[in-house]
């Protein structure tokens, strides 16, 4: 894939093709007078050139779009209805209200349809720069963005060079605390519902479970952890397929509300009360953990501060707007109810 160049121009385009540059013009803007053979023609040769119109890196001094993007975690259908994402969308809008910026919302049903959506939209100057919601262990799109100096702000932690800008918890140390809890109250059979693998939040919160038993010189029960989905279902899921093998375990730690949800679900279908007898715990403190029963006893994160943090930082990049810390670690708590 060609890398966009300063240096190259709607005339190079155009001489490259055989063409005008009123023709390339009238190719960008896809005008229907231009023949389909033409446009693909020229598209190509702005392909092979790394041209792209309005390219950040000859326009940004000059004019902006006044908007930023959300990228990546597929906010579709079932994301949506997991209360974090419209939290952190918030506070993104609380901040870019201020700043008179619009949010354009990039969405992929794969990992490589985000990357590539995500820099369509930094290339075609449609945003100004982007704000990640989330990272995967084998991303390709951070060296990408970073390789052709676009501004963006992670909202979670990159495996790879610290040289990018993030905001985040520490989901690590808080999942160990909320482990921790569970084993002080003599809990040491404790199941583990996991996310998606692929995901570095996934990841840090397995490993927070994991260090809290070794901290606690006990064996990782490694026969009672279980991926989920990021969902209720996920967690309800599951917990079935945990409960199907018959390993007892007496608490239960989610990496996420709404798979803790499920899981209660599941367990007091089978006539396991929750609290008393499996003990839950969930992480991030949505409005949802408080409105179940027994009330969800889960790991505060400030959410909405988050969003907040991560368009100051997005805005300093871009517009000079303010001062900025590269990386911004939030402190979270856990916030106990009557599920542990």
């Amino acid at each position: 894939m060609s890398v966009a160049s300063v240096n190259v121009t709607i005339k190079d385009v155009a001489k490259r093709a055989g063409v005008s540059p009123s023709t390339v013009s009238r190719v960008i803007a896809d005008h229907p007078r231009i023949s389909p053979e033409t446009k693909e023609k020229v598209r190509a040769i702005m392909s092979e050139l790394g041209y792209y119109p309005n390219a950040i890196a000859r326009s940004l001094v000059n004019q902006t779009s006044n908007s930023i993007g959300l990228v990546r975690s597929r906010l579709t259908e079932e994301n949506f209805a997991n209360p974090f994402f419209p939290a952190v969308i918030q506070g993104i809008s609380s901040v870019a209200h201020k700043h008179k910026l619009s949010l354009v919302l990039s969405t992929g049903k794969t990992f490589q349809q985000e990357d590539e959506e995500c820099l369509s939209l930094l290339r075609q100057r449609r945003v100004d720069g982007v704000i990640l919601l989330a990272s995967h262990r084998d991303d390709q799109l951070i060296p990408r963005l970073t390789q052709d100096g676009f501004p963006f702000v992670l909202i979670g932690r990159y495996e790879g060079s610290e040289e990018i800008n993030w905001v985040n918890n520490d989901n690590f140390e808080d999942a160990k605390t909320a482990v921790r809890y569970l084993l002080n109250k003599g809990h040491t059979q404790i199941a583990c519902l996991d996310g998606d693998p692929r995901y570095v939040v996934s990841a840090d919160r397995l490993l927070g479970y994991e260090r809290a038993f070794l901290d606690h010189n006990l064996e990782v029960p490694s026969n009672l952890v279980e991926h989920s989905e990021f969902s209720v279902e996920g967690g309800y899921q599951a917990t079935h397929r945990l409960l199907a093998r018959q390993e007892p375990f007496s608490a239960l730690f989610a990496v996420d509300d709404v798979v803790a949800i499920g899981a209660m679900r599941a367990l007091q279908e089978r006539g396991i009360k929750v609290g008393s007898e499996v003990a839950v715990v969930g992480f991030n403190d949505t409005i949802l953990g408080a409105c179940v029963q027994p009330a969800l006893t889960s790991v505060h994160v400030p959410i909405y501060e988050l969003g907040q943090i991560a368009v100051q930082m997005l805005t300093a990049q871009i517009y000079g707007s303010g001062v900025y810390h590269h990386h911004q670690m939030l402190p979270a708590s856990l916030v106990v109810r009557d599920s542990a």
